[in-house]
């Protein structure tokens, strides 16, 4: 019988396994009470940068669910910051940036140097979690993509529309460029940490390259992802969700990932089959689901069981991060049903 962390594996090199391996992208936070209480006495700041803390966080859905891989608690932006450019999550929500990328003199405000040492505690947090988890189950390690940090960088706050980001793919192709290649350089350095501090798989998540025109994509995210996944060299899997790109599988699978991820957005057997056979998938029960009764989420579970849960290469996860009203008990309902699915 193979372990969680075998089963994923296997899983990410499209290799055949028993049952479907699971995670949860995002798993830890609001919608666990172990997780609020320890909120009540530390800012978010604090346990992302605690590495005992972001491991007891990562740690507390591991403890509550059977889950094949848990995936670190940190936050993408502390690339933007490990290179000058810190952030805030604002009283009325969303996040702040301290300044915004708008012209090429900010470009000169941020440093890749030093990035390992300046985010070591995450490389610390890892090596806990990885100490706990064993040979038992795998660990998922993340960073955001160039283009997704790219448009924090640039628009300076949350706007769900990346308006000043996209009008300077069009309009100062150079300055974006230039950002990009200093983001990718940080992110290099920051996987290789990643990978030392013993990750099996990383995750790179491109939450707005859906956002650009299918050209747009390819020039100013897929490529710089590429690149990224050319820097891990098969040191361990590359996973790559980019939200709202499931139209695009040809533009996707030009990332070279081993994983691709889907959203909730489309039928995860239909992209599949028009990606390479070689490229596993990951995904795609809508993240609202889990807000919903459990016997709901079964019934919902089941269907993409049936239609993708004996493909080789497919992972079975939200096609989102999880939302803060999530209900624990349906959570461990999705767990359960994919977990109780024998392959033929």
């Amino acid at each position: 019988m193979p372990t969680s962390r075998e089963r994923f594996l296997r899983a990410c090199h499209c290799e055949t396994v028993d049952r479907p391996p699971i995670w949860i992208m995002r798993q830890a936070g609001r919608y666990l009470p172990e997780y609020r209480e320890l909120r009540e006495e530390h800012s978010f700041h604090e346990v992302v940068e605690t590495p005992e803390l972001a491991r007891e966080v990562t740690l507390q859905p591991m403890r509550r669910f059977e889950i094949d891989a848990a995936i670190i608690f940190s936050d993408i932006l502390v690339i933007p910051e490990a290179m000058g450019q810190g952030y805030s999550f604002p009283e009325g929500g969303g996040i702040e940036m301290e300044f915004a990328v708008e012209e090429h003199d900010d470009l000169d405000r941020l440093s890749t140097d030093d990035i390992a040492d300046k985010l070591s505690h995450v490389g610390d947090a890892l090596s806990l979690v990885r100490e706990e988890l064993g040979d038992d189950r795998a660990l998922v390690g993340f960073a955001g993509s160039p283009w997704t940090l790219a448009t924090y960088m640039i628009e300076g706050e949350s706007d769900r529309k990346r308006t000043a980001a996209r009008l300077a793919y069009y309009n100062d192709r150079e300055l974006l460029d230039a950002l990009l290649e200093r983001v990718t350089t940080a992110l290099e350095d920051y996987i290789d940490l990643q990978i030392e501090s013993g990750v099996d798989a990383v995750q790179l998540f491109d939450s707005w390259g859906g956002m650009l025109s299918p050209q747009g994509y390819r020039e100013a995210s897929a490529r710089w992802m590429e690149r990224l996944v050319d820097h891990v060299d098969g040191r361990v899997p590359v996973i790559v969700f980019t939200k709202g790109m499931h139209h695009l599988p040809d533009a996707l699978a030009s990332t070279g990932a081993d994983v691709v991820s889907i959203d909730w957005r489309a039928r995860l057997d239909e992209v599949a089959d028009r990606l390479p056979e070689t490229m596993a998938v990951q995904g795609n029960l809508d993240p609202c689901l889990m807000s919903a009764e459990p016997d709901v989420v079964e019934q919902e579970a089941r269907e993409l069981i049936e239609r993708v849960g004996d493909r080789p290469g497919f992972i079975a996860n939200l096609g989102h991060g999880i939302l803060p009203s999530a209900r624990p008990e349906s959570v461990e309902r999705f767990v359960e049903t994919v977990a109780s699915h024998t392959a033929e």
